[in-house]
């Protein structure tokens, strides 16, 4: 099976990549996560990924979509301002996916048990429908320490929040 494997960082990429792999499913992986505020964090997470990508011989595709001015015009949404954010990247994703011959798509939000689990499943098997694409479920959230260990072990940058300027504000807050 050839897979894309939408990559929202490289600590969360570790385990999921090692599982597949374990598995002999034939991987690319794909960052697109215009959603990541502010930009010195997006350009930290997208090098990390580049430099993960060489450790483990990993294909990476990048899609530089950055769009901090449209994020900034949905304050307060929260709940609903997640629901648009996996949207924008799992629609991307997947008609990615289909343009490009892949037999399925999935993600690595799926290893984290700080993402909204199901929501992230129903929106990716509705993009599933809509571009005749496979949606590979998996969950991944037993092995969110291990990879965490691993991200470690690789000396890979480990980002303290999702990424939204929400998230990014919530932090400093505390």
């Amino acid at each position: 099976m050839k897979l894309l494997m939408h990559m929202c960082c490289a600590p969360c990429s570790t385990y999921p990549l090692q599982l597949l792999r374990s598995k002999d499913i034939e991987i690319t992986g794909l960052f697109y996560n215009p959603n990541i505020h502010p930009i010195d964090e997006y350009e930290m997470r997208l090098n990390t990924v580049k430099q993960f990508s060489k450790l483990v011989n990993l294909d990476v595709k990048y899609i530089d979509d950055y769009m901090e001015d449209k994020w900034l015009n949905y304050k307060g949404l929260e709940y609903d301002r997640c629901r648009m954010c996996y949207s924008i990247r799992f629609e991307k994703v997947a008609k990615y996916a289909f343009e490009n011959g892949y037999d399925a798509f999935t993600t690595t939000l799926l290893v984290s048990p700080y993402q909204k689990h199901d929501l992230i499943k129903e929106l990716c098997e509705m993009y599933s429908k809509k571009y005749n694409i496979l949606f590979y479920y998996e969950d991944f959230r037993d092995g969110f320490r291990e990879g965490q260990k691993i991200a470690k072990e690789l000396k890979l940058y480990r980002q303290k929040y999702c990424g939204c300027i929400i998230s990014y504000n919530e932090r400093n807050n505390k």
